[in-house]
Formats: structure tokens, sequence, C-alpha cells
């Protein structure tokens, strides 16, 4: 796959461009392939442009780094001061928060240039992107597919070219397959190894700030500037990671121990399950030892996921009453009504759906048999994580059961729907960091994404192990042509 972020930092540093130039050049993008794909929800030019400018004074001076002057996005769920930040959602039109989230806080320091904020699904609840009340993204590899969710429109505003690289959050997946179904690389690190201060929660003990890019270097080189303990997040952890993108390829993988638990590939496409075999067999021929282990609690993870999942957002969505901010309804005869008609009126089919579900199982009479069953099943996932992180280095896997949705699919079949989350909703859960890379293109010419897991705190090894196949394996995925790559 093609690096973007360190070739355009470099044209940068030899003055070959301006990242006023660089910046106008994806603005003519966007404004041009926008309407194509629907990525951006808002857009900040002027403010990029202002940025841009600041950016070439760090270049000047001196001060740069390798992120200087590169136009990038956020998801619309993370905040940045004074910038239209809705989740996608039509409860928060016309919202903008008075403050910077952490990552945005830690990026704009080191001089990147933010170009607006990308689709995704309502209050990240989704797998397509689809309830996004904006409409939904389209997969720029074909416009009748989804780009998955819920961070579509990160991943298809990198997969089209429309920006270096985006910031997206992660509960169940929301990284990891869109980049799968889009042909790019999506990470989704160890909880607390990124500050959450500023995402607007889904659920508070599952989401992760995480990053989608055109490489295994774009992806490394971007947590290197997001990672680290901040003040403003009691659940984020001081570990030192060191300079990861630095040292990428500096190791090869013999004596790497793979873990496959044959439990991943239960019901999965025969065309993803022959791309991961071919990519497994690529590894053992290097050198990695694989390990056949069995993880029946897999089985579980779907069903724990989603008990909790629903219980955080039914707690986090509580605030959402139409009194502070946000949408309010016109007319109504006492604070109740008002209440009950903006939630009514503000929210999507499918955030009532979890709210509802999350209120059930956290109800007198309900909340034993369901919300704290799953509460004692996640810490049985994290110990059998655990365990077998003994024995093995990395787990690799499917990152969905299935290629890119088409159109309105999540319309017919909504079971589906949450089933295609079965591969990476046990990272959230147990908390482990884990990215997808592309590994080659279904017969209908769509992507198949290989999930590379590791132990809390271990992305310098997935990273590695991503990047050793990036460099070194035969990928069948195109790298995509347009917008405003040079």
């Amino acid at each position: 796959m093609r690096e973007i972020i360190a070739p355009l930092s470099q044209m940068l540093k030899n003055r070959e461009v301006s990242s006023k130039e660089l910046t106008e050049k994806y603005i003519s993008a966007i404004k041009s392939d926008n309407k194509k794909y629907n990525a951006y929800v808002s857009t900040t030019f002027d403010k990029a442009i202002k940025n841009a400018e600041k950016a070439d004074e760090m270049l000047a001076n001196g001060t740069a780094t390798v992120l200087t002057g590169i136009p990038m996005t956020l998801k619309d769920n993370i905040c940045s001061d004074g910038d239209l930040t809705t989740c996608c959602s039509k409860i928060l039109e016309g919202f903008r928060p008075y403050y910077d989230s952490t990552v945005w806080s830690k990026l704009k320091a080191q001089g990147a240039v933010m170009l607006g904020k990308t689709n995704m699904d309502e209050f990240a609840m989704g797998s397509t992107s689809e309830t996004s009340c904006y409409g939904a993204p389209l997969n720029p590899r074909n416009v009748n597919h989804v780009t998955g969710g819920s961070s579509g429109g990160g991943a298809g505003a990198v997969c089209a070219n429309l920006a270096a690289y985006a910031l997206g959050s992660d509960t169940g997946g929301s990284i990891r397959q869109p980049a799968s179904f889009c042909g790019i690389v999506g990470l989704k690190p160890t909880y607390g190894a990124v500050s959450r201060y500023g995402l607007i929660a889904y659920g508070s003990s599952l989401d992760q700030i995480g990053v989608l890019a055109n490489s295994v270097k774009d992806t490394a080189t971007v947590f290197d500037a997001i990672s680290g303990v901040d003040s403003n997040d009691q659940t984020s952890v001081d570990f030192d990671f060191g300079n990861i993108s630095d040292s990428l390829g500096k190791n090869d993988v013999k004596g790497l121990k793979i873990g496959i638990a044959r439990e991943y590939f239960d019901g999965i496409d025969s065309e993803i399950k022959d791309a991961i075999d071919g990519a497994v067999k690529f590894f053992e021929d290097n050198g990695a030892e694989i390990i056949d282990i069995s993880l029946p609690v897999l089985k579980q993870a779907l069903p724990v996921y989603y008990i909790i999942a629903c219980a955080e957002a039914s707690s986090n969505l509580g605030r959402y009453d139409g009194i502070r901010y946000g949408y309010r309804p016109e007319t109504f005869n006492d604070v109740e009504e008002m209440i009950l008609k903006t939630r009514t009126e503000g929210f999507g089919n499918e955030v009532k759906r979890r709210i509802m579900l999350g209120t059930y199982v956290l109800s007198s009479g309900y909340y034993d048999a369901y919300y704290k069953k799953a509460c004692l099943l996640r810490e049985n996932l994290i110990a059998d994580f655990d365990e077998i992180f003994n024995t093995c280095d990395v787990l690799i896997a499917p990152t969905a059961p299935n290629t890119a949705f088409p159109l309105n699919f999540s319309d017919a079949s909504p079971v589906d729907m949450y089933l295609s989350d079965i591969a990476t909703v046990p990272i959230n859960i147990t908390g482990v960091p884990a990215i997808s890379v592309p590994i080659k293109n279904d017969s209908k010419g769509l992507p198949i994404g290989m999930q590379i897991i590791g132990k809390k705190f271990s992305e310098k090894t997935i990273l590695d192990t991503a990047y050793f196949y990036e460099k070194n394996a035969e990928i069948g995925v195109e790298d995509f042509e347009g917008g405003a790559a040079l």
C-alpha cells in the first residue's frame, strides 16, 4: 500500500510544495468529489488555510514534525473548538463544542491541518454508516456498496484521497471494519493508550479513538503523535510506546508465534477464509510459528458486547433532552413533553432501538439476568485472551465475515448487521489492540481485510507484523487513484 504522510512531509520540507498549496489541492478535491462519496458532512476550509499558513511558518523556522502541514480529518464525534460536531444526528444539529479533544489538540500543536468532519453512523451505532442523518457515505471502490461503519466517512475520505489520514472511533469494530471494506489500514489501539477526552461517548468502556490511513507506516506515525496519558481522561494509561514508526522494518517474523482461533472462521465467506489462509501461509513460509488454538468463549462475545454497549449508550445518551444544547421541538406544552418530543424527533430508529435495549437490561428484574451476567462473561473473555497471549505473540483473524454490503442491505437484514461484528467486538470487550490490513480483493473486486491482534500495549508488535506483510507479501488491493494524492 502507498505511503502518503512521509512523502508529503518530505515535499513540504524540500519546499516542493507549501502546506497552503497542498491544503488547497485537497480542498479542491473535496469540492469536486465529495458530492459523489458523501464522506464529509461539514468542512473547515477557512480554518484549514489558516492552519496551513501556520504550518508553513513551522516549516520555515525548523519546528516542524512529520505531520506538520499534512491535511487530515476527524470523525463527526470528535470535538474541535467552534466546529460543527453532530455525531450525524438530528438531535445535535448546530452543536459546536467550545473545546478541543485531546487528540486534535496534540495534532494541532504539531501543525496538522484539519479539513472537516466525516460521516458516520448516528452516535456510532451501526455497521454501514447508513444511520447517518446526512445519508450514507459511498464506497470509493464501488459506489453501490457501503463504506462500513461507524467510521465510514473517514475510511471513504482516506480511500478516495480526500484526506491524508483520518481519526475515527472504534466501539466494536468501527475503525477496522470500514478499513477492511475500503481496502485501507485501520488501527484500534489498546483501551487507554489514546485519550478519549473530547470523544462524544457511545459505550464508554468500549470506545477508543484510532487511525485510518493508506499504509501501516502512516498509521504508526499518527499513533505515535496521539498516544499517551492525559490528565483529562482517567482511563488513559501512562505507557511508553517509544517511536514505533521509526522502528518499523527492523524486524522480520522469524520465531513469531501466531495463534489461529478456528472459532473466528465459523460462518465466514469462503473467499475470505481462503485469503486469510493464504496470508497465514505467507507468515509460516517466512519463519513464523503457527499455533492452532481454541477460544470457545468467542461465541459469547456478540451478546456480551450488545448488552454492555447498549446499557452504556442508554446512560450516555440520557443527557440529550433539548434543554442544554442541540435539537429542540418548536412546540410543546411542558418540560416533559419537550423532552419526549426532542428524543422522538431527534434520535434515529437504530439509536432508539439500542437505547430501549440498554434501558431494558438495566431495569429492575433484568439487571442480574442480563447486564450483570454480561459483565461476568466479559471477565472470562479477558482472562481467556490473557491466557492465549501467554503462548502466542499475535492472533490472526478475518476483520469481517464478508466484504462490503450493498447499499440498503441493513434495512432488509438488521440482524446480519449485528452478526457482521462477530470478529471485531472481542477486541473492544477485552481492551486489546488490533489492526486491519488489506490483503486482496474478492471475486466482485471488493477488498478483504485481515485482522492482527495483540496483547494490551503491544501496538509495536502488531504494527511490525502488519508492516512486514505489507512490504513483503503480494497484496491484491490496488491503490485508489484520484482525489488529492500527489
